[in-house]
């Protein structure tokens, strides 16, 4: 058996402070880890407006979607004192992050939509094929809190259901500030890239990454890097990019340790 020890460190590119719950899950299985947050996660201007208005209207919705932890977070931060989770209103979820933000905020898992835990995927088509295809959306509202952009797969899908739906953006996505701190750890990654690995949640941090403030000779090392994908669209993204060792894995800390395990065992 590989020891700890020698595993490669994990370098989470999550926003905070994902990163830094996913790096405490990951060193509580004996992986290594390191919060290295390629995404800055920027509250928009007149959300909050905006969400006190959702909030007195919630129980008219069928739906309130959250495509991230972080859309949690920023939509119950503006909830009314003593205001509840509508029972008749569902909290969608794509993956797990999400469940266990929503849970944390009092919902009732009776009231999450998501798919299961073994989930082939955790996005919005996995979503949607187990939890929201068998029921009837004509006339329905649903509400979809998201960052200022993203996929419009669900919303479409819903529209074609006979829904009605609206988008609530509560964030922005930001690359980092690129400090000094966050560059010298650029550069000690570049130094040896074989003793880390790239945990990749988002095609955003790679195009945030490869617009970092390094030279090329460390750019070239930095794609030297494995990478653990959490999606097959982000996985595609990080091999286009140049990187050149990419591995799929579902966005769970225990198959993260798996991975990495197996990526230390010797070839045949």
């Amino acid at each position: 058996m590989t020891p700890a020890a020698a595993l490669p460190t994990v370098l989470v590119t999550r926003p905070q402070p994902q990163a830094d719950d996913w790096v405490a899950r990951l060193q509580a299985l004996g992986a290594p880890a390191q919060a290295l947050p390629l995404m800055r996660i920027v509250r928009r201007e007149g959300f909050d407006a905006a969400v006190r208005a959702a909030w007195s209207d919630l129980a008219r919705h069928r739906l309130v979607m959250f495509v991230s932890p972080n859309a949690v977070l920023a939509f119950f931060a503006g909830r009314p004192e003593g205001a509840a989770w509508p029972a008749q209103t569902l909290a969608g979820a794509t993956g797990p992050g999400t469940i266990a933000a929503l849970r944390a905020q009092g919902v009732d898992a009776r009231s999450i939509a998501a798919p299961p835990e073994d989930a082939a995927s955790f996005d919005a088509e996995s979503l949607w094929r187990h939890a929201l295809a068998g029921l009837d959306w004509t006339q329905r509202q649903a509400l979809i809190v998201r960052g200022e952009d993203g996929r419009d797969w669900l919303a479409t899908t819903l529209r074609q259901a006979g829904a009605h739906v609206d988008a609530l953006a509560a964030y922005a996505r930001a690359e980092p500030a690129w400090s000094a701190a966050e560059s010298a750890a650029l550069a000690v990654v570049a130094r040896d890239p074989a003793a880390q690995v790239w945990l990749f949640s988002s095609s955003q941090c790679i195009a945030h990454l490869l617009r970092a403030p390094v030279d090329a000779a460390t750019l070239a090392a930095l794609r030297q890097v494995p990478v653990l994908a959490t999606h097959a669209r982000i996985a595609e993204t990080a091999r286009s990019a140049g990187f050149v060792s990419v591995v799929p894995v579902r966005p769970d800390p225990l198959e993260v340790r798996q991975a990495l395990k197996r990526s230390q065992e010797p070839r045949a």
